[in-house]
Parts: structure tokens; C-alpha cells; sequence
């Protein structure tokens, strides 16, 4: 479990794809890693399988290069890293699993003022997940949704967080991870089940 609070920005070294086997790694400043220890990168949750100095290696299985945009990586490119939730760290931003759900394409990212605009559409089989106000975790950020928008949501990125994550990098165009906030997912299927027909759930939905 992690909190969607970045701790540092990597760099990627290398990016080893193999037909059974892939593997990556990156550069950190982040201590007390440990070999089997669970770490976000760009929000998704990946083990620690080797460490040389301050660099992390870290196993992808053929499920996490289908669904994220790890396997788009090149040696230099900046990811978003944060290590497992303890007992003793707060919660700072909001529960994310790590479980990428889908990739999003940023459509808009402008400054405003001394703050960020940033637009990220997806499919729309997501948008019941997805509330003004709510949250969201995009490349592992954990992020408020400003408004909800008919393919995807719109964010206000305050600067600390746009200076210190990867998204100083980004530009439209971009794929980035998104994972949807686990309660508002469960909610949701919660209501599937219950209530038996897709009609009135969106009824029921589009009451709030």
C-alpha cells in the first residue's frame, strides 16, 4: 500500500525486455531498500530483486507491461518512486494499492500563474470511478480531481508537486498510469451487484 506522496524522482538505467523475463533499472536516492521490498514506480507496485549501490532492479511481469507505460522507458527517462506505506509513515495523500487500472493521455498541460493545468482523458468504462473532488493516482501522484470531464477529469497540480515528480517532464501526448481510488471502486460494484441492471445504476448515479 502506498500513499501517493512521491519520495523521489529515478532514473531509469536500463529497460531488459525479454519474452518470459523482463526487468528494470533505477537509479535512487532512497534508502533502506531492501531485496523483496515493495516500491511505486510511476504508481506501480514492483519488488526489489537486486540492489547495486543506489541502484534498484525490479522484475515486470507480462500483466504490469500490458497495462502501464513501463514498457515505454528509455535510459534517462525520470520515474515517480515511493516506497510501501509503514505503520509510522502518515497518510498524506490517499490509500493507492499500486494496481494500475489503465493509461490515461495527458490532452492539456499548461501553467497557470504558479500552478499547472493538467488534463488526462481515458476510456470511458472509468468514469464512474471518478467524482469532483475525489482522488486519483496519476503515475503514482496522488492528485485531486478538480471537475469531471465527458472523457476524463481536469487537475490543478500545485507547483512543489509538479517541480518534484515526474510530471515536470510530461507534455500533451503523453501516457501516463492511472489508478482509480479503491473505495469509489468498490462502491461501484458494490451497486452493480445489488442493484442487478446497468440502467439503474447510472440512475442512481447521476443523482449525485
Amino acid at each position: 500500500m502506498f500513499t501517493g506522496l512521491v519520495e523521489d524522482v529515478g532514473k531509469v538505467v536500463n529497460l531488459l525486455l525479454g519474452s518470459t523475463n523482463s526487468r528494470l533499472k533505477v537509479q535512487t536516492n532512497l534508502k533502506d531498500i531492501q531485496i523483496g521490498d515493495s516500491v511505486a514506480v510511476n504508481g506501480a507496485c514492483l519488488t526489489v530483486v537486486k540492489i547495486e549501490g543506489n541502484t534498484l532492479t525490479f522484475d515486470l511481469s507480462e500483466e504490469t507491461l500490458k497495462r502501464t507505460n513501463l514498457k515505454w522507458l528509455k535510459p534517462n527517462d525520470l520515474v515517480n518512486l515511493e516506497r510501501a506505506l509503514t505503520p509510522s509513515k502518515p497518510l498524506g495523500g490517499h490509500i493507492v494499492q499500486g494496481h494500475v487500472d489503465t493509461l490515461g493521455k495527458i490532452t492539456k498541460l499548461q501553467k497557470r500563474g504558479e500552478h499547472y493545468l493538467l488534463q488526462v482523458e481515458f476510456e470511458e468504462e472509468f468514469l464512474p470511478y471518478v467524482v469532483e473532488k475525489g482522488s486519483i493516482a496519476v503515475d503514482g501522484i496522488s492528485l485531486t480531481i478538480n471537475k469531471v470531464l465527458p472523457k476524463g477529469v481536469e487537475i490543478n497540480v500545485i507547483p512543489h508537486t509538479f517541480q518534484n515528480t515526474n510530471l515536470k517532464t510530461r507534455k500533451e501526448g503523453d501516457w501516463v498510469n492511472l489508478e482509480f481510488d479503491i473505495l469509489g471502486k468498490y462502491v461501484v460494484n458494490y451497486l452493480k451487484r445489488v442493484v442487478g441492471k446497468e440502467e439503474k445504476l447510472q440512475r442512481w448515479l447521476e443523482l449525485f
